[in-house]
């Protein structure tokens, strides 16, 4: 799905994109990780590879057993003293959330407006999503709530992570938008212990039973997401779906 963003629709950047069963455990164990890394779930829901994405309706134990590896993967590897794994969401999962949705002082990016007939200027938040920063430079039991700055109604959203980024590596380039110029970051929290932490556990708990009752359903129709994903994969291949 990154290739979702053109600028990584480059034939430079081919030899960047990993198959994550071959690739990510080979290059932890070595400690030879890039200093910045995507990691992409499978979101099609087939016999031999089923989705683990946490969408509905695919397994959530999958998914959950999936985060269980990428975590005891970089636990680890000899960068696990230099490393970071931000886990987050693209939605919220239906759940009530009793904070409102913040809707005034969000700049819109890039000054897109959607189609009619709502011409949506994405000049708003939407319902909060879970996120997780783990990492040994994080004090344990740490709660993150709003930001501080860099404008006074700055809040944390999905384009903090890009903010972020550009601090912890001192990029001179400009902001990719107003939006993540005016996303809080949190960088901040892992500059307040002097040394990592050596009692993050080696393994998680292991999810032993699955949440549905039944396997992959190869014939279900496809979400909305799904057909971009195939749509874009047609593009790249110089078909039309």
């Amino acid at each position: 799905a990154t290739l979702f963003y053109q600028s990584l629709r480059r034939l430079k950047h081919l030899v960047k994109f990993h198959q994550y069963s071959l690739k990510f455990k080979l290059h932890a164990k070595w400690g030879k990780l890039p200093n910045y890394a995507v990691i992409e779930q499978r979101y099609f829901d087939c016999e031999m590879f089923p989705a683990n994405d946490d969408h509905p309706s695919h397994d959530v134990a999958r998914g959950q057993r999936f985060v269980k590896e990428v975590y005891e993967t970089l636990r680890a590897s000899p960068q696990w003293n230099e490393t970071a794994l931000i886990i987050t969401y693209d939605e919220h999962g239906g759940f009530y959330d009793h904070v409102p949705t913040p809707v005034v002082g969000v700049p819109q990016p890039d000054g897109i407006v959607g189609p009619d007939p709502y011409y949506f200027k994405f000049d708003r938040l939407g319902v909060r999503v879970p996120s997780f920063l783990i990492s040994p430079w994080i004090e344990k039991r740490t709660v993150i709530h709003e930001p501080n700055g860099p404008q006074d109604s700055s809040q944390y959203e999905h384009s903090s992570i890009p903010a972020t980024v550009k601090k912890l590596f001192n990029l001179h380039s400009n902001f990719l938008t107003k939006r993540d110029a005016w996303a809080g970051t949190f960088e901040n929290y892992f500059k307040i212990r002097k040394t990592p932490r050596t009692d993050c556990p080696e393994k998680l708990p292991e999810v032993t039973k699955s949440l549905r009752p039944f396997g992959p359903k190869e014939d279900s129709s496809l979400s909305e997401f799904q057909v971009e994903l195939i749509q874009l994969a047609s593009q790249l291949n110089g078909d039309h779906v």
